[in-house]
């Protein structure tokens, strides 16, 4: 049936798909997707800055005052992304009190994938054993963990999933120049994951998912490593003032579209958590939303910036801390390479 064909027989979907609402909130009241448990794996190898003046022209007062950051945690040489991934899901699922076979869904983030195919979700999926579990990556840099998100929201909502997982996970390690001081003290490697659920009261209550092409220079990999041949430039380049510039109002104004969309305030919100890439970000965006910086969660200077691990990581410590309670009103927002931005309201538990 032709789409036109259907707006005429359904007037009410394309007035909901038409301004970027979900019709499953329509046509399936009852269901929504909810964020109900977190956990979280960081690699036993600690890089700090003081490490890191042995390696590259650098000081730890250099990498705290443009960034915030003290440390990072490093992969080990036998531990792969997917390893990283597994150990993050089993601390979400015992959080959760749920077994593998309850998952009918994993989604794992990464820019690190452990190969090219199959996917890192389906290696994933064979080692925790996920057997009725469909998988798959979604590959959107540091926003990666919003855009599972978003898409992992509308097929719970639909009503074609009830449990998920969603993972971020990365071994940025990896994929640095440890000689080029403006990328390598900046990036950390672990994981984060968070069980999705079918509920029937709100839960994802609006997302945003946004990316612009045109600007990938400014942060990208522009090689890759082919048969043991090194074609181009295999390793992370960023334009840090481009970045910082563009990250700021994109992270505030998607925020800002997302809020609109929920029917709701900065105001509301009890915990942003954005994503982890340098404390003047986090604070410049936090200031543009008018969100208190006591109501950020930040933990850059421990982790450094995990790409799409890094808002999982938060949430998981704000979760243990106890900072993250039932029914706590929860921004993420994220902004990366691509380039590509976007904002999940939730709320919690």
């Amino acid at each position: 049936m032709q789409i036109a064909t259907l707006c005429l027989a359904f007037p009410e979907l394309a007035y909901y798909c038409l301004n970027g609402m979900h019709p499953a909130r329509r046509f399936l009241p009852d269901v929504y997707a909810k964020l109900i448990a977190t956990g979280s794996y960081l690699p036993e190898k600690i890089l700090t800055n003081k490490d890191l003046e042995s390696l590259v022209e650098t000081s730890d007062e250099w990498i705290r005052t443009r960034s915030g950051i003290e440390q990072r945690h490093i992969v080990a040489d036998d531990e792969a992304t997917s390893d990283l991934a597994v150990n993050a899901a089993r601390r979400a699922l015992a959080n959760a009190a749920m077994s593998i076979d309850d998952i009918d869904l994993i989604v794992v983030a990464t820019t690190t994938p452990d190969v090219v195919f199959p996917s890192t979700a389906c290696i994933v999926q064979d080692k925790l054993g996920a057997k009725n579990a469909a998988a798959f990556d979604i590959q959107a840099v540091c926003s990666g963990f919003v855009y599972a998100l978003s898409i992992v929201d509308k097929m719970i909502a639909t009503g074609a999933h009830k449990n998920a997982l969603v993972i971020g996970a990365e071994t940025y390690s990896r994929i640095l120049n440890w000689k080029d001081r403006a990328t390598c003290v900046l990036f950390g490697d672990g994981a984060g994951a968070v069980v999705v659920t079918r509920g029937e009261t709100p839960g994802i209550l609006a997302s945003r998912i946004k990316s612009d092409g045109s600007r990938r220079s400014i942060l990208n990999v522009p090689g890759q490593v082919r048969n043991g041949a090194v074609y181009g430039d295999p390793f992370v380049h960023m334009d840090g003032q481009a970045v910082f510039k563009f990250a700021v109002g994109a992270m505030a104004d998607v925020c800002n579209e997302t809020q609109a969309a929920a029917g709701v305030t900065a105001s509301d919100i009890d915990w942003l958590v954005p994503h982890q890439a340098n404390v003047r970000i986090i604070d410049a965006t936090a200031k543009r939303l008018g969100v208190p910086s006591e109501k950020s969660i930040v933990t850059v200077s421990k982790h450094g910036n995990t790409s799409a691990a890094s808002i999982p990581l938060a949430l998981d410590v704000a979760f243990n801390d106890g900072r993250l309670k039932r029914g706590d009103l929860v921004q993420m927002v994220g902004v990366g390479g691509g380039f590509t931005w976007g904002s999940v309201l939730a709320r919690w538990g």
